[in-house]
């Protein structure tokens, strides 16, 4: 289990959910110049609650997402 320190070194971005939750995410780029977004959401312990990936087309669209977390449910086309 990460500290919420260690999460916001990590992720360096996040918002404040409802009930005391956080999500945090980071982006990286693809060669192709498509653009990956992980996502974590977790309880207000700092316990992972959901972690999935964003895929994002040159232009910026979301075209895929990739359920981790609690169950890895494959690419889903959007």
């Amino acid at each position: 289990m990460s500290t919420r320190e260690q999460n916001e070194r990590k992720f360096q971005h996040w918002e404040d959910l409802p009930d005391g939750q956080r999500r945090y995410w980071l982006d990286v780029s693809s060669r192709s110049g498509w653009k990956l977004r992980y996502l974590k959401e977790v309880d207000t312990k700092e316990v992972t609650t959901r972690f999935y990936q964003e895929v994002y087309d040159e232009i910026g669209q979301l075209v895929e997402v990739h359920h981790k977390y609690p169950v890895d449910l494959g690419h889903r086309k959007v």
